[in-house]
Protein backbone atom coordinates (compact mmCIF):
# COMPACT_ATOMS: atom_id res chain seq x y z
CA UNK A 1 0.00 0.00 0.00
CA UNK A 2 1.62 3.55 -0.72
CA UNK A 3 1.93 6.42 1.37
CA UNK A 4 0.08 8.88 0.11
CA UNK A 5 0.55 12.50 -0.43
CA UNK A 6 -1.69 14.26 1.93
CA UNK A 7 -2.37 18.00 3.66
CA UNK A 8 -2.33 18.49 7.09
CA UNK A 9 -4.83 21.41 8.48
CA UNK A 10 -3.42 24.75 8.80
CA UNK A 11 -4.28 25.06 12.58
CA UNK A 12 -4.27 22.32 14.95
CA UNK A 13 -2.87 19.75 12.49
CA UNK A 14 0.21 21.80 11.35
CA UNK A 15 1.18 20.62 14.99
CA UNK A 16 1.40 17.32 13.53
CA UNK A 17 3.66 17.68 10.89
CA UNK A 18 6.32 15.79 12.51
CA UNK A 19 3.99 12.90 13.44
CA UNK A 20 3.35 12.19 9.50
CA UNK A 21 6.31 12.05 7.74
CA UNK A 22 5.00 10.97 5.12
CA UNK A 23 2.96 14.04 4.45
CA UNK A 24 3.81 16.77 1.85
CA UNK A 25 2.79 20.04 2.90
CA UNK A 26 4.18 21.52 -0.08
CA UNK A 27 1.66 23.13 -2.75
CA UNK A 28 2.79 20.71 -5.05
CA UNK A 29 1.77 17.78 -3.00
CA UNK A 30 5.03 15.77 -3.72
CA UNK A 31 5.05 12.77 -2.62
CA UNK A 32 7.76 12.55 0.47
CA UNK A 33 9.30 8.99 1.64
CA UNK A 34 9.71 9.14 5.75
CA UNK A 35 13.23 10.54 6.81
CA UNK A 36 13.25 8.75 10.44
CA UNK A 37 11.07 8.94 13.37
CA UNK A 38 12.90 11.01 15.91
CA UNK A 39 10.85 13.86 15.64
CA UNK A 40 7.36 11.67 16.28
CA UNK A 41 9.00 10.29 19.35
CA UNK A 42 9.88 13.33 21.12
CA UNK A 43 6.37 14.75 20.34
CA UNK A 44 3.48 13.34 22.30
CA UNK A 45 4.38 14.55 25.60
CA UNK A 46 1.48 16.19 26.92
CA UNK A 47 -2.92 16.63 26.73
CA UNK A 48 -2.30 19.42 24.53
CA UNK A 49 -0.31 17.69 22.17
CA UNK A 50 -2.16 14.54 22.44
CA UNK A 51 -5.53 16.50 21.33
CA UNK A 52 -3.79 17.81 18.75
CA UNK A 53 -3.64 13.83 17.48
CA UNK A 54 -6.94 12.67 18.62
CA UNK A 55 -8.47 16.06 16.03
CA UNK A 56 -6.24 15.00 13.54
CA UNK A 57 -8.12 10.99 13.47
CA UNK A 58 -11.41 12.92 13.83
CA UNK A 59 -10.54 15.21 10.52
CA UNK A 60 -11.08 11.71 8.53
CA UNK A 61 -14.83 11.59 9.68
CA UNK A 62 -15.39 14.74 6.96
CA UNK A 63 -15.31 12.73 4.00
CA UNK A 64 -18.49 12.16 4.28
CA UNK A 65 -19.79 15.65 2.88
CA UNK A 66 -16.27 17.50 2.33
CA UNK A 67 -14.51 17.81 -0.39
CA UNK A 68 -15.43 16.80 -4.25
CA UNK A 69 -15.11 13.10 -3.87
CA UNK A 70 -17.44 13.13 -0.64
CA UNK A 71 -19.46 9.67 0.41
CA UNK A 72 -22.89 11.35 0.12
CA UNK A 73 -22.73 12.32 -3.87
CA UNK A 74 -20.62 9.27 -4.71
CA UNK A 75 -23.54 6.49 -2.76
CA UNK A 76 -26.09 8.72 -4.25
CA UNK A 77 -24.67 8.40 -7.86
CA UNK A 78 -25.01 4.29 -7.32
CA UNK A 79 -28.24 4.15 -6.14
CA UNK A 80 -31.95 4.48 -8.13
CA UNK A 81 -32.94 7.61 -6.59
CA UNK A 82 -29.81 9.57 -8.15
CA UNK A 83 -28.44 10.02 -11.31
CA UNK A 84 -24.53 11.14 -10.84
CA UNK A 85 -25.78 14.76 -13.09
CA UNK A 86 -23.24 17.10 -12.91
CA UNK A 87 -22.35 19.37 -16.55
CA UNK A 88 -21.35 16.37 -18.64
CA UNK A 89 -21.09 12.54 -19.13
CA UNK A 90 -17.65 13.08 -18.62
CA UNK A 91 -18.23 15.53 -15.83
CA UNK A 92 -17.03 14.11 -12.09
CA UNK A 93 -15.71 11.10 -13.70
CA UNK A 94 -15.07 9.06 -10.76
CA UNK A 95 -19.41 9.28 -10.27
CA UNK A 96 -20.00 8.52 -13.16
CA UNK A 97 -18.18 5.55 -13.60
CA UNK A 98 -20.28 4.55 -10.17
CA UNK A 99 -23.30 5.26 -11.68
CA UNK A 100 -23.29 3.49 -14.98
CA UNK A 101 -21.36 0.87 -13.39
CA UNK A 102 -18.01 0.98 -15.65
CA UNK A 103 -15.96 1.61 -12.59
CA UNK A 104 -12.81 0.23 -12.60
CA UNK A 105 -9.40 -0.12 -11.42
CA UNK A 106 -7.64 2.89 -13.18
CA UNK A 107 -10.90 5.01 -12.92
CA UNK A 108 -11.53 4.50 -9.54
CA UNK A 109 -11.30 7.56 -7.29
CA UNK A 110 -8.44 6.63 -4.84
CA UNK A 111 -9.71 8.92 -1.96
CA UNK A 112 -12.07 6.54 -1.35
CA UNK A 113 -9.19 4.23 -0.22
CA UNK A 114 -6.73 6.25 0.66
CA UNK A 115 -8.84 9.40 3.09
CA UNK A 116 -9.74 6.27 5.85
CA UNK A 117 -6.70 4.90 5.54
CA UNK A 118 -4.89 8.17 6.73
CA UNK A 119 -7.49 8.74 9.41
CA UNK A 120 -6.64 4.76 10.68
CA UNK A 121 -2.66 5.64 10.69
CA UNK A 122 -3.23 8.58 12.68
CA UNK A 123 -5.30 6.27 14.92
CA UNK A 124 -2.69 3.53 15.05
CA UNK A 125 -0.05 6.31 15.74
CA UNK A 126 -2.34 7.78 18.54
CA UNK A 127 -3.13 4.63 19.89
CA UNK A 128 0.52 3.66 20.24
CA UNK A 129 1.35 6.52 22.27
CA UNK A 130 -0.99 7.86 24.27
CA UNK A 131 0.26 5.39 27.40
CA UNK A 132 2.88 7.44 27.88
CA UNK A 133 1.40 10.77 27.50
CA UNK A 134 2.10 12.41 30.78
CA UNK A 135 -2.15 13.57 31.35
CA UNK A 136 -4.91 12.97 33.28
CA UNK A 137 -5.89 9.17 33.52
CA UNK A 138 -9.78 10.05 33.00
CA UNK A 139 -8.91 11.99 29.98
CA UNK A 140 -6.49 9.71 28.16
CA UNK A 141 -8.95 6.92 28.95
CA UNK A 142 -11.37 9.02 26.56
CA UNK A 143 -9.10 10.06 24.04
CA UNK A 144 -8.12 6.27 24.00
CA UNK A 145 -11.81 5.17 23.56
CA UNK A 146 -12.58 8.42 21.03
CA UNK A 147 -9.40 6.91 18.76
CA UNK A 148 -10.60 3.48 18.56
CA UNK A 149 -14.43 4.11 17.83
CA UNK A 150 -12.87 6.42 15.15
CA UNK A 151 -10.82 3.60 13.88
CA UNK A 152 -13.95 1.35 13.71
CA UNK A 153 -15.90 3.95 11.60
CA UNK A 154 -13.38 3.69 9.25
CA UNK A 155 -12.84 0.49 8.79
CA UNK A 156 -15.96 -0.13 9.30
CA UNK A 157 -16.30 2.30 5.53
CA UNK A 158 -13.78 0.58 3.96
CA UNK A 159 -14.74 -2.85 4.48
CA UNK A 160 -18.32 -2.01 3.13
CA UNK A 161 -16.89 -0.23 0.09
CA UNK A 162 -13.71 -2.56 -0.85
CA UNK A 163 -14.68 -6.04 0.82
CA UNK A 164 -10.91 -7.40 1.11
CA UNK A 165 -9.08 -4.87 2.75
CA UNK A 166 -5.25 -4.74 4.90
CA UNK A 167 -6.40 -5.23 8.40
CA UNK A 168 -3.53 -2.92 10.21
CA UNK A 169 -3.70 -1.51 14.17
CA UNK A 170 -0.41 -0.38 14.66
CA UNK A 171 2.12 2.16 13.10
CA UNK A 172 4.01 0.19 10.17
CA UNK A 173 7.53 1.12 8.67
CA UNK A 174 8.13 2.41 5.43
CA UNK A 175 9.40 -1.69 4.24
CA UNK A 176 5.87 -3.35 5.91
CA UNK A 177 3.27 -0.88 3.68
CA UNK A 178 4.80 -3.15 0.43
CA UNK A 179 4.24 -6.17 2.33
CA UNK A 180 0.49 -5.72 3.69
CA UNK A 181 -1.44 -8.43 2.64
CA UNK A 182 -5.69 -8.18 2.63
CA UNK A 183 -7.55 -9.68 5.71
CA UNK A 184 -10.55 -12.27 5.84
CA UNK A 185 -13.67 -9.39 5.50
CA UNK A 186 -14.80 -10.97 9.17
CA UNK A 187 -11.57 -10.51 10.95
CA UNK A 188 -12.20 -6.62 10.24
CA UNK A 189 -15.59 -6.67 11.51
CA UNK A 190 -14.23 -8.78 14.47
CA UNK A 191 -11.66 -5.34 15.31
CA UNK A 192 -14.52 -3.09 14.82
CA UNK A 193 -16.52 -4.93 16.80
CA UNK A 194 -13.46 -4.80 19.32
CA UNK A 195 -12.82 -0.94 19.03
CA UNK A 196 -16.56 -0.13 19.54
CA UNK A 197 -16.68 -2.61 22.60
CA UNK A 198 -13.89 -0.82 24.19
CA UNK A 199 -14.68 2.52 23.70
CA UNK A 200 -18.03 1.89 25.21
CA UNK A 201 -16.68 2.00 29.08
CA UNK A 202 -14.93 5.57 28.36
CA UNK A 203 -17.09 7.73 26.40
CA UNK A 204 -19.43 10.32 27.59
CA UNK A 205 -23.27 10.04 28.00
CA UNK A 206 -23.47 13.63 27.18
CA UNK A 207 -21.66 16.64 25.54
CA UNK A 208 -20.85 19.88 26.43
CA UNK A 209 -21.71 21.68 23.84
CA UNK A 210 -20.31 24.87 24.12
CA UNK A 211 -16.90 22.89 24.16
CA UNK A 212 -17.38 19.63 23.21
CA UNK A 213 -19.59 19.50 20.15
CA UNK A 214 -19.30 16.99 17.39
CA UNK A 215 -17.32 14.45 19.89
CA UNK A 216 -18.14 10.73 20.17
CA UNK A 217 -20.67 9.51 23.18
CA UNK A 218 -21.96 6.36 24.50
CA UNK A 219 -24.73 6.58 22.44
CA UNK A 220 -22.97 7.23 19.06
CA UNK A 221 -20.60 4.20 19.64
CA UNK A 222 -24.02 1.82 20.27
CA UNK A 223 -25.66 2.84 17.39
CA UNK A 224 -22.56 1.81 15.27
CA UNK A 225 -22.23 -1.24 16.73
CA UNK A 226 -25.61 -1.66 16.44
CA UNK A 227 -25.00 -1.19 12.74
CA UNK A 228 -22.33 -3.16 12.30
CA UNK A 229 -23.83 -5.71 13.86
CA UNK A 230 -26.84 -5.52 11.53
CA UNK A 231 -24.18 -5.51 8.58
CA UNK A 232 -23.45 -8.96 9.36
CA UNK A 233 -26.72 -10.85 10.06
CA UNK A 234 -26.42 -10.42 13.81
CA UNK A 235 -29.69 -9.56 14.82
CA UNK A 236 -30.11 -10.52 18.16
CA UNK A 237 -26.87 -8.38 18.85
CA UNK A 238 -28.14 -5.39 16.76
CA UNK A 239 -31.31 -5.21 18.84
CA UNK A 240 -29.59 -5.24 22.17
CA UNK A 241 -28.08 -2.14 21.22
CA UNK A 242 -30.43 -0.33 19.08
CA UNK A 243 -33.12 -0.59 21.91
CA UNK A 244 -30.94 0.84 24.47
CA UNK A 245 -30.17 4.18 21.92
CA UNK A 246 -33.70 4.47 20.35
CA UNK A 247 -35.87 3.96 24.54
CA UNK A 248 -39.50 3.86 23.84
CA UNK A 249 -40.66 4.76 20.38
CA UNK A 250 -41.67 8.51 20.25
CA UNK A 251 -40.30 9.74 23.61
CA UNK A 252 -36.34 10.45 25.02
CA UNK A 253 -34.37 7.62 25.40
CA UNK A 254 -31.70 7.91 28.01
CA UNK A 255 -29.27 9.31 25.69
CA UNK A 256 -31.37 11.83 25.39
CA UNK A 257 -32.68 11.44 21.57
CA UNK A 258 -36.08 11.60 20.50
CA UNK A 259 -37.35 12.14 17.05
CA UNK A 260 -37.90 16.03 15.98
CA UNK A 261 -41.49 17.41 15.98
CA UNK A 262 -40.62 18.78 12.44
CA UNK A 263 -39.37 16.70 9.42
CA UNK A 264 -37.97 19.35 7.93
CA UNK A 265 -36.11 21.08 10.89
CA UNK A 266 -33.73 18.83 10.18
CA UNK A 267 -32.31 20.78 7.32
CA UNK A 268 -31.97 24.01 8.51
CA UNK A 269 -29.18 25.54 8.30
CA UNK A 270 -27.71 25.81 12.15
CA UNK A 271 -30.35 23.46 13.72
CA UNK A 272 -27.01 21.55 14.95
CA UNK A 273 -26.66 18.37 17.29
CA UNK A 274 -30.56 18.57 17.98
CA UNK A 275 -32.23 15.41 20.20
CA UNK A 276 -32.14 13.43 16.92
CA UNK A 277 -28.72 13.52 16.23
CA UNK A 278 -26.42 10.89 17.14
CA UNK A 279 -23.50 10.91 14.86
CA UNK A 280 -23.21 14.46 13.16
CA UNK A 281 -20.17 16.27 10.83
CA UNK A 282 -19.70 19.62 11.79
CA UNK A 283 -18.88 22.02 8.80
CA UNK A 284 -18.20 25.95 9.06
CA UNK A 285 -18.18 29.13 6.62
CA UNK A 286 -14.96 30.49 8.46
CA UNK A 287 -12.14 27.89 7.11
CA UNK A 288 -11.83 30.24 4.36
CA UNK A 289 -10.57 27.60 1.93
CA UNK A 290 -9.81 27.96 -1.24
CA UNK A 291 -9.46 26.17 -4.68
CA UNK A 292 -5.57 25.61 -3.67
CA UNK A 293 -6.31 23.82 -0.73
CA UNK A 294 -9.81 22.26 -1.28
CA UNK A 295 -9.59 18.69 -0.88
CA UNK A 296 -6.87 18.49 1.29
CA UNK A 297 -7.74 18.34 4.69
CA UNK A 298 -7.57 21.69 5.65
CA UNK A 299 -11.39 23.12 4.60
CA UNK A 300 -13.80 22.26 6.86
CA UNK A 301 -17.11 23.79 4.28
CA UNK A 302 -19.74 21.49 3.07
CA UNK A 303 -18.98 20.81 -0.63
CA UNK A 304 -22.10 18.11 -0.69
CA UNK A 305 -23.91 21.53 -1.08
CA UNK A 306 -22.57 23.40 -3.94
CA UNK A 307 -22.74 20.12 -5.91
CA UNK A 308 -26.53 19.52 -5.14
CA UNK A 309 -27.48 23.16 -6.38
CA UNK A 310 -28.69 23.67 -9.51
CA UNK A 311 -26.58 24.88 -12.44
CA UNK A 312 -26.53 28.48 -13.92
CA UNK A 313 -29.60 29.04 -11.31
CA UNK A 314 -30.74 32.62 -11.73
CA UNK A 315 -34.21 34.19 -10.15
CA UNK A 316 -36.34 36.32 -12.56
CA UNK A 317 -37.61 39.42 -11.18
CA UNK A 318 -40.47 39.19 -8.95
CA UNK A 319 -39.80 35.12 -8.79
CA UNK A 320 -41.51 33.30 -5.97
CA UNK A 321 -38.84 30.70 -6.89
CA UNK A 322 -36.81 29.90 -3.66
CA UNK A 323 -33.52 32.29 -3.70
CA UNK A 324 -31.08 28.98 -4.17
CA UNK A 325 -27.08 29.52 -4.88
CA UNK A 326 -26.23 28.26 -8.36
CA UNK A 327 -24.06 25.25 -8.20
CA UNK A 328 -23.05 22.13 -10.39
CA UNK A 329 -26.02 19.90 -10.51
CA UNK A 330 -25.18 16.42 -9.07
CA UNK A 331 -27.23 13.93 -7.04
CA UNK A 332 -29.70 14.67 -9.72
CA UNK A 333 -32.97 12.85 -8.24
CA UNK A 334 -34.49 10.17 -10.42
CA UNK A 335 -38.26 9.53 -11.55
CA UNK A 336 -38.10 6.42 -9.57
CA UNK A 337 -37.61 8.28 -6.77
CA UNK A 338 -40.42 11.39 -7.24
CA UNK A 339 -42.95 8.40 -8.21
CA UNK A 340 -41.74 6.96 -4.86
CA UNK A 341 -42.37 10.28 -2.47
CA UNK A 342 -45.60 11.30 -4.32
CA UNK A 343 -48.14 11.93 -2.18
CA UNK A 344 -45.91 11.64 0.75
CA UNK A 345 -45.28 14.03 3.74
CA UNK A 346 -41.68 14.12 3.28
CA UNK A 347 -41.72 14.91 -0.11
CA UNK A 348 -41.54 18.63 0.00
CA UNK A 349 -38.54 18.77 2.07
CA UNK A 350 -36.50 16.52 0.45
CA UNK A 351 -37.15 17.15 -3.09
CA UNK A 352 -37.30 20.55 -5.39
CA UNK A 353 -39.04 20.73 -8.38
CA UNK A 354 -37.23 23.13 -10.04
CA UNK A 355 -38.53 22.38 -13.58
CA UNK A 356 -42.08 23.73 -12.31
CA UNK A 357 -40.49 27.05 -11.78
CA UNK A 358 -38.56 26.95 -15.19
CA UNK A 359 -42.04 26.42 -17.44
CA UNK A 360 -44.06 29.53 -15.43
CA UNK A 361 -40.53 31.61 -16.14
CA UNK A 362 -39.21 32.07 -13.10
CA UNK A 363 -36.08 30.56 -12.62
CA UNK A 364 -33.14 29.84 -15.86
CA UNK A 365 -30.82 27.56 -15.27
CA UNK A 366 -28.93 24.96 -17.46
CA UNK A 367 -30.34 21.44 -17.32
CA UNK A 368 -26.70 19.99 -17.23
CA UNK A 369 -26.38 16.46 -17.09
CA UNK A 370 -29.34 13.85 -17.10
CA UNK A 371 -31.82 16.28 -16.09
CA UNK A 372 -34.84 15.66 -14.71
CA UNK A 373 -35.97 18.71 -13.17
CA UNK A 374 -35.47 17.09 -9.70
CA UNK A 375 -32.47 18.43 -6.97
CA UNK A 376 -32.09 16.93 -3.84
CA UNK A 377 -33.38 19.67 -1.38
CA UNK A 378 -32.35 18.82 2.07
CA UNK A 379 -28.58 20.09 1.04
CA UNK A 380 -29.77 22.93 -1.78
CA UNK A 381 -27.47 26.01 -1.13
CA UNK A 382 -29.53 29.14 -0.42
CA UNK A 383 -28.33 32.24 -1.29
CA UNK A 384 -28.43 33.55 2.57
CA UNK A 385 -26.28 31.00 3.44
CA UNK A 386 -23.10 31.75 1.19
CA UNK A 387 -19.93 32.60 2.97
CA UNK A 388 -19.26 35.82 2.90
CA UNK A 389 -15.48 35.35 4.53
CA UNK A 390 -12.41 34.28 3.01
CA UNK A 391 -11.54 31.97 0.15
CA UNK A 392 -14.06 30.38 -2.46
CA UNK A 393 -17.92 30.75 -0.88
CA UNK A 394 -18.37 27.84 -2.78
CA UNK A 395 -16.22 25.90 -0.64
CA UNK A 396 -17.64 27.33 2.49
CA UNK A 397 -21.01 26.05 3.39
CA UNK A 398 -21.60 25.78 7.00
CA UNK A 399 -24.53 23.04 7.07
CA UNK A 400 -24.16 20.02 8.72
CA UNK A 401 -24.71 16.64 7.85
CA UNK A 402 -25.65 13.34 9.63
CA UNK A 403 -24.01 10.07 9.50
CA UNK A 404 -26.66 8.65 12.34
CA UNK A 405 -29.50 9.95 13.05
CA UNK A 406 -32.89 8.75 15.04
CA UNK A 407 -35.17 8.26 12.59
CA UNK A 408 -32.54 5.84 11.11
CA UNK A 409 -31.91 3.69 14.19
CA UNK A 410 -35.61 3.22 14.53
CA UNK A 411 -35.86 1.34 11.25
CA UNK A 412 -32.46 -0.63 11.67
CA UNK A 413 -34.21 -2.23 14.90
CA UNK A 414 -37.22 -2.98 13.41
CA UNK A 415 -35.51 -4.65 10.40
CA UNK A 416 -33.25 -6.55 13.08
CA UNK A 417 -36.32 -7.70 15.12
CA UNK A 418 -37.23 -9.53 11.78
CA UNK A 419 -39.91 -6.79 11.01
CA UNK A 420 -42.57 -8.26 13.07
CA UNK A 421 -43.79 -7.94 16.92
CA UNK A 422 -45.32 -4.98 19.00
CA UNK A 423 -41.94 -3.47 19.00
CA UNK A 424 -41.05 -3.44 15.75
CA UNK A 425 -44.09 -2.20 14.65
CA UNK A 426 -44.07 1.10 17.50
CA UNK A 427 -40.77 1.70 15.75
CA UNK A 428 -42.08 2.30 12.72
CA UNK A 429 -45.35 3.94 13.51
CA UNK A 430 -42.78 6.79 15.28
CA UNK A 431 -40.97 7.32 12.40
CA UNK A 432 -44.59 7.30 10.31
CA UNK A 433 -46.62 9.77 12.74
CA UNK A 434 -43.72 11.86 13.42
CA UNK A 435 -44.91 12.93 9.92
CA UNK A 436 -48.87 12.81 9.93
CA UNK A 437 -48.93 9.29 8.48
CA UNK A 438 -50.86 6.67 9.79
CA UNK A 439 -49.83 3.13 10.81
CA UNK A 440 -49.06 0.78 8.40
CA UNK A 441 -48.28 -3.24 8.85
CA UNK A 442 -44.89 -3.79 10.13
CA UNK A 443 -42.93 -6.06 7.38
CA UNK A 444 -39.66 -6.12 5.68
CA UNK A 445 -40.78 -4.44 2.88
CA UNK A 446 -42.46 -1.80 4.36
CA UNK A 447 -39.20 -0.91 6.91
CA UNK A 448 -37.35 -0.79 3.52
CA UNK A 449 -39.48 1.66 1.68
CA UNK A 450 -39.96 3.95 4.93
CA UNK A 451 -35.99 3.70 4.91
CA UNK A 452 -35.88 4.84 1.29
CA UNK A 453 -38.33 7.80 1.76
CA UNK A 454 -37.09 8.57 5.44
CA UNK A 455 -33.77 8.79 4.31
CA UNK A 456 -33.74 9.25 0.54
CA UNK A 457 -30.25 11.48 -0.34
CA UNK A 458 -28.47 10.91 2.50
CA UNK A 459 -26.49 7.74 1.25
CA UNK A 460 -27.94 5.12 3.00
CA UNK A 461 -29.91 3.94 0.35
CA UNK A 462 -26.97 1.96 -2.17
CA UNK A 463 -25.77 -0.27 0.89
CA UNK A 464 -29.46 -0.68 1.66
CA UNK A 465 -29.85 -2.60 -1.68
CA UNK A 466 -26.73 -4.15 -1.79
CA UNK A 467 -26.76 -5.55 1.59
CA UNK A 468 -30.45 -6.83 1.08
CA UNK A 469 -29.94 -8.61 -1.74
CA UNK A 470 -31.57 -6.23 -4.13
CA UNK A 471 -29.09 -4.43 -6.31
CA UNK A 472 -28.84 -6.49 -8.68
CA UNK A 473 -32.83 -6.40 -10.13
CA UNK A 474 -33.23 -2.47 -8.89
CA UNK A 475 -29.73 -1.09 -10.44
CA UNK A 476 -29.30 -3.99 -13.58
CA UNK A 477 -30.39 -1.17 -15.90
CA UNK A 478 -27.46 0.65 -14.48
CA UNK A 479 -25.04 -2.42 -15.47
CA UNK A 480 -24.75 -3.52 -12.00
CA UNK A 481 -23.18 -7.01 -12.19
CA UNK A 482 -24.61 -9.56 -9.07
CA UNK A 483 -20.83 -10.63 -7.54
CA UNK A 484 -18.94 -7.56 -8.86
CA UNK A 485 -20.33 -4.73 -8.51
CA UNK A 486 -21.23 -5.33 -4.46
CA UNK A 487 -18.17 -3.41 -3.84
CA UNK A 488 -15.26 -1.26 -5.17
CA UNK A 489 -12.24 -2.43 -7.25
CA UNK A 490 -9.29 -1.84 -5.12
CA UNK A 491 -7.13 1.42 -6.87
CA UNK A 492 -4.62 0.55 -9.22
CA UNK A 493 -1.91 3.18 -7.32
CA UNK A 494 -2.90 1.06 -4.12
CA UNK A 495 -2.02 -2.05 -6.15
CA UNK A 496 1.13 -1.20 -7.79
CA UNK A 497 4.29 -2.95 -6.05
CA UNK A 498 2.57 -4.51 -2.94
CA UNK A 499 0.91 -8.21 -2.61
CA UNK A 500 -2.74 -6.87 -2.33
CA UNK A 501 -5.05 -8.76 -4.45
CA UNK A 502 -7.72 -6.98 -6.61
CA UNK A 503 -11.64 -7.68 -6.48
CA UNK A 504 -13.47 -10.72 -7.77
CA UNK A 505 -14.49 -10.10 -11.50
CA UNK A 506 -12.54 -6.32 -11.88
Amino acid sequence: MKLKQLKIKKSLYMQLLVVFLATSCSETFLEVDPKGTTLEENYYTNEAEAYAGLVAVYDAIGKQSRGFENMIVLLNSGSDDHYAGGGSSSDGSQLQVFSNYTISESNVATSYWSDFYQGIFRANTLLEKLPNVDMDDVKKARFTAETKALRAIYYFELVRLFGNIPLITAPLSTDEFYAVQQANPSDVYTQIETDLIDALANLPITLDLATEAGRLTKGAAKALLGKVYLYQGKNAEAVAQFQEVNGTPGTKSIYGYKLLDNFSDLWLVGNNYNTESILEIAHTSESNADWGNWGWGNDEGNTLNVMVGPRGYVRSAGSTAPDYAAGWGYSIITQSLVDAMEGDPRFNATIENIQAYVETGEVELEEGYQYTGYYLKKFMPLNSNVSTGGGASALNYEQHTYMIRLADTYLMEAEALGATGARAQALLDAVRARVGLPSIPVSIDNVLKERRLELAGEGHRWYDLVRTGKAATVLASRGFIAGKNEILPIPLTELENTLLIQNPKY
